[in-house]
């Protein structure tokens, strides 16, 4: 008799147009193949034709992908709608979607501080929530009813003077991920915050080769993500700090 085969898992990756979240997906769909275990992919990004060329290049065996392009800031809650639509489940959000200004804490605006802020703070809050809520009805995969990820930033734990509403909005998004591990115990959804030092990004802009030679990449930091969403679910890593070799820029 054929083995029989698990349903595919369904991964709602936000930032995959570039940097880390498309780093993620890409390591998802080499690990499905690698595998044979199917997974069913909802990438969501700013800018279509990013997120086209993206679900090109990875459909196929054993990976299913759906887009939804918009701004978290308008719609947060867009990518869900899209992959509960299209899937009729989510078994792990991986948020990597964020934004920042930098300059001088004095010359900080009001309006640096609300687009820091409503990307970073409120639209995470809202997605995760809601996000949450769905794990929470559904039922459990594989023992849990859910993943979360959450990029921060080392910026979550340590100042830096070009980066206050930065900082702020990652400082916001830490006390809510400690928050929301508390719930997550008791409800089987595996929360999990990643805070990468310096890796080069796209957020980075032209930096000097010598500098970009002391970062790490984005894959850098998607592979231990992609390792602990294939964790047990009897273990639950809660907190994965990366930083470069030779120390913060």
């Amino acid at each position: 008799m054929a083995e029989k085969q698990s349903a595919p898992s369904v991964v709602l990756v936000t930032g995959a147009g570039k940097g880390i979240g498309r780093a993620v997906a890409e390591g998802l769909a080499v690990r499905a193949r690698a595998t044979r275990t199917p997974v069913r992919l909802l990438l969501a990004a700013r800018t279509q034709a990013d997120l086209d060329a993206l679900a090109a290049q990875l459909q196929g065996d054993f990976v299913e992908c759906t887009v939804a392009a918009g701004d978290l800031a308008e719609q947060p809650l867009r990518p869900l709608e899209a992959c509960l639509g299209r899937f009729g489940r989510i078994d792990a959000l991986v948020h990597c979607a964020g934004v920042g200004r930098f300059k001088d804490f004095l010359e900080q605006t009001p309006e640096d501080l609300e687009f820091t802020v409503r990307t970073n703070i409120t639209a995470t809050f809202l997605l995760l929530q809601k996000a949450y809520a769905a794990m929470k009805a559904q039922a459990p995969r594989d023992g849990m009813r859910g993943q979360i990820q959450v990029v921060t930033s080392i910026a979550a734990e340590q100042p830096f003077a070009q980066s206050s509403t930065y900082c702020l909005s990652k400082y916001a998004q830490r006390g809510l991920l400690d928050v929301m591990k508390l719930y997550g115990r008791q409800d089987g959804i595996r929360i999990l915050e990643v805070r990468p030092g310096a890796a080069y990004t796209p957020m980075w802009g032209e930096m000097p080769p010598d500098q970009v030679a002391r970062m790490m990449t984005a894959e850098d930091i998607a592979q231990p993500m992609i390792d602990a969403l294939a964790l047990s679910a009897r273990a639950s890593i809660e907190n994965i700090t990366l930083r470069p070799l030779h120390g913060d820029l």
